[in-house]
């Protein structure tokens, strides 16, 4: 009986052993398929980059660059003292007319589904990258943006073409989920509309070399911003800027930029719009952050028999606790216009319980709008979740 025990036992050993063998073969199999993979895209990319040739059919396969795509929805409770029909026929004087203001955030008392908003992006091939971001609204649907740029131009260039939010001063190139705040600065909305500049077009970025970072950029866009231009006869928009940005030790970074902005407005004469933006950063932990974030913008519209010279900014200070919690107020006036004094103060506290996830709650209080003939102060407090899923890069500060 013993003896039958042990063969039994040698022979079930001896299986599993042969199991394991096989299964080592099987995985050491598809390790060598794999490193014959491998070496074959090397040696395409090595004669790539000998031959120098831009025929790249044969030895690119774009099965390798899936997109990534991401789905970001936001959507907020609102709770404001004027109802939605008078907000809707709000004004801004000598900026925004009688009910021509657009809302696309936050327009209601109560419940906003905001936007849905799909953004993808892949490599094209060695020298472009796509995006496209397309916003669901409720009752619409828009491209928000769908560009193409270039990876590899030498001497540190950099075109993009398309249709894109313009490199104009600090806060107009992010989307509304990446603001600080969910409301969009007074001086932005007034001069270039909840949109701000998004328009289809040609961009030329140059990172200079130079120890401190440096960057000039140039755009010609068709020009359908209506608030500041909107003349589309031909391309009649035309954006310049300069951004650096400098760390003064291990904590601290300064970012600034110039920028300006000139077109043909709808009465066929030039606009000009001037802005420059201060942001700075001081990290004061692992997690913990502070950082002040200004803007100026002047805009100076000529309307044939008359010139009009228009000027506000915000300012805002957000304090990062933690990957968790952080908080912020922002003060925002119009400070050149036929009418002063029109100012609006916000503050907010919010929680991350993932980076992915965001939970807002701000309260504002606003003295920009005109409605039924009077200036009225408007209280407004919100509650703001934004989620974002799926392969989405990370936003700048």
């Amino acid at each position: 009986m013993k003896k039958i025990l042990c063969l039994s036992l040698f022979a079930c050993a001896s299986l599993m052993a042969e199991n394991d063998l096989d299964a080592i073969k099987v995985e050491l199999q598809k390790q060598k398929e794999t490193t014959k993979k491998l070496e074959v895209k090397l040696y395409e990319l090595e004669q790539l980059q000998k031959s120098g040739s831009r025929n790249t059919s044969a030895s690119f396969s774009q099965n390798a660059y899936l997109p990534d795509i991401a789905l970001i929805l936001n959507m907020s409770a609102l709770s404001r003292d004027v109802s939605n029909s008078d907000y809707e026929q709000s004004s801004i004087p000598a900026f925004i007319p009688k009910g021509s203001i657009h809302l696309p955030f936050n327009k209601n008392r109560g419940f906003n589904l905001n936007y849905a908003e799909v953004a993808m992006h892949s490599v094209v091939d060695p020298y472009f990258e796509a995006f496209a971001m397309f916003h669901l609204h409720p009752d619409a649907f828009e491209i928000g943006e769908a560009y193409v740029q270039t990876t590899s131009l030498p001497y540190a260039l950099r075109i993009k073409a398309g249709k894109f939010k313009s490199n104009f001063g600090r806060i107009n190139a992010k989307h509304q989920h990446s603001w600080h705040f969910d409301t969009q600065p007074i001086i932005y909305k007034a001069l270039f509309g909840p949109d701000g500049i998004s328009d289809a077009g040609v961009q030329l970025q140059w990172i200079a070399p130079t120890d401190t970072y440096l960057m000039f950029g140039a755009e010609a866009l068709q020009g359908t911003n209506a608030r500041s231009f909107g003349d589309t006869e031909k391309n009649n928009l035309y954006v310049g800027y300069i951004k650096t940005s400098q760390d003064f030790g291990d904590d601290l970074s300064v970012l600034a930029g110039v920028s300006i902005a000139h077109g043909k407005n709808t009465t066929h004469h030039n606009t000009d719009v001037y802005g420059i933006d201060l942001t700075m950063r001081e990290q004061l932990g692992s997690y913990s952050s502070v950082i002040w974030q200004s803007e100026f913008l002047q805009r100076d519209k000529n309307e044939g028999v008359k010139t009009i010279k228009q000027a506000g900014l915000y300012s805002e200070l957000v304090y990062q606790y933690n990957n968790n919690y952080s908080g912020g107020v922002r003060y925002d006036a119009i400070t050149k216009n036929e009418i002063n004094n029109l100012k609006r103060y916000t503050a907010m506290v919010e929680y991350k319980p993932f980076p992915m996830s965001r939970l807002r709650l701000s309260y504002s209080y606003d003295k920009t709008k005109i409605i039924a003939g009077e200036r009225k102060n408007i209280n407004e407090v919100m509650v703001s979740l934004n989620i974002a899923a799926g392969a989405h890069g990370a936003h700048d500060y």
